[in-house]
C-alpha cells in the first residue's frame, strides 16, 4: 500500500491513489476527510473550483481535480512541482 509522504516527492501511484479516494467520496469535504483519514500527516484543503481555475491540477478524475500545494510555512500556492508540494488541494470539477 503506497502512502502520501506530506514532506517528500509524491510519486505517480500515490497520486493516482490520492485521486481514486477524493473519487470515491459523496462530496468534496468528504474527499478531504477521507485523504486525511488514510494520509494523517498530508495537509489537505478544500478549494472551490472556481478559484483554481487557471491552475493546472496533477491529477483529475471524472468528479474531483488535485492540486499539489507549496508552503514557505505561512502561505500557501500552488505547483504542479512535486519536490515543493507540502499538501494536496482538492476540489470539485467545474
Amino acid at each position: 500500500m503506497s502512502t502520501l509522504p506530506a514532506s517528500s516527492t509524491m510519486d505517480a501511484v500515490a497520486l493516482q491513489e490520492a485521486l481514486a479516494i477524493a473519487e470515491a467520496a459523496g462530496t468534496v469535504r468528504e474527499a478531504a476527510a477521507a485523504l486525511r483519514a488514510r494520509h494523517g500527516a498530508l495537509k489537505v484543503v478544500v478549494v472551490d473550483a472556481f478559484d483554481m481555475r487557471g491552475e493546472i491540477p496533477v491529477a483529475s478524475g471524472s468528479r474531483r481535480a488535485l492540486y499539489f500545494g507549496a508552503s514557505d510555512g505561512h502561505c500557501w500556492q500552488v505547483t504542479t512541482d512535486a519536490a515543493r508540494a507540502a499538501g494536496l488541494f482538492v476540489s470539485d470539477l467545474a
